[in-house]
């Protein structure tokens, strides 16, 4: 991929990030990218968390691609630890590029040098599409997930 750079984001990425978030028809619903004042906090917690990794995908000076990846050291499967892919999102441009590949790709292997035995991801129901984007690249769709909205 040409002057593609994948890196550590930056509280500058926000707006970038959070307008990745919410150009889609589930984060249209429940993202704000008009009012950062929500994020710039969470953004601390995550940027100040040594097991959370957020990454910002830049091309000619544009953020093109994101996602999160958590540690999470663990006592089942003999004391396993696992990462957690969360909040892909690459830009409409950008779809069928190979950028999602590139950033998935990247998460397994940082995964791997951060010692984890597992890598695990959800995705809504409704996200066909980015089901078979997953089992394309080697994901199991093994469980069913279940949230509790507090």
């Amino acid at each position: 991929m040409t002057d593609l750079t994948i890196r550590r984001a930056t509280a500058e990425d926000l707006p970038a990030l959070v307008a990745l978030l919410a150009d889609d028809a589930l984060g249209a619903t429940r993202e704000s990218p008009d009012d950062l004042t929500p994020y710039r906090a969470a953004f601390a917690r995550v940027d100040g968390d040594p097991h959370q990794h957020l990454v910002a995908a830049e091309r000619a000076g544009r953020t093109v691609g994101t996602l999160q990846l958590t540690v999470i050291p663990g006592i089942s499967r003999k004391g396993s630890t696992r990462t957690i892919i969360e909040a892909v999102r690459v830009h409409a441009d950008e779809r069928g590029s190979g950028l999602g590949t590139e950033l998935i790709q990247l998460a397994i292997e940082r995964s791997r040098e951060l010692g984890a035995d597992l890598v695990q991801l959800t995705s809504d129901t409704t996200r066909t599409d980015a089901h078979r984007f997953y089992e394309k690249l080697g994901f199991v769709p093994s469980h069913v997930g279940f949230k509790l909205q507090l």
